[in-house]
């Protein structure tokens, strides 16, 4: 799933990609879009926060492409 928020500044980054998250399944990947160098460091905290994991941070153009992974449901 591609979550864009490019042109958008801190937090609307980490705010799209939460709300994309809550209806994502768990072990999910996710790729936001964002124009913010702010989101560099904001999602990596988010991610930890929330117990996923950032995969990779590239950036092309001006434009970070941030590949993450939803927490994975817990295992009972």
């Amino acid at each position: 799933m591609i979550v864009d928020a490019r042109g958008h500044r801190c937090p609307t980054p980490s705010l799209k990609l939460q709300k994309a998250m809550r209806d994502a399944a768990p072990g999910a990947r996710l790729t936001l879009l964002a124009t913010d160098p702010m989101a560099r460091i904001d999602v990596p905290h988010l991610m930890a926060g929330i117990g996923g994991r950032v995969i990779s941070i590239i950036e092309t153009d001006g434009v970070l492409a941030i590949d993450v992974e939803t927490p994975v449901a817990p295992t009972d």
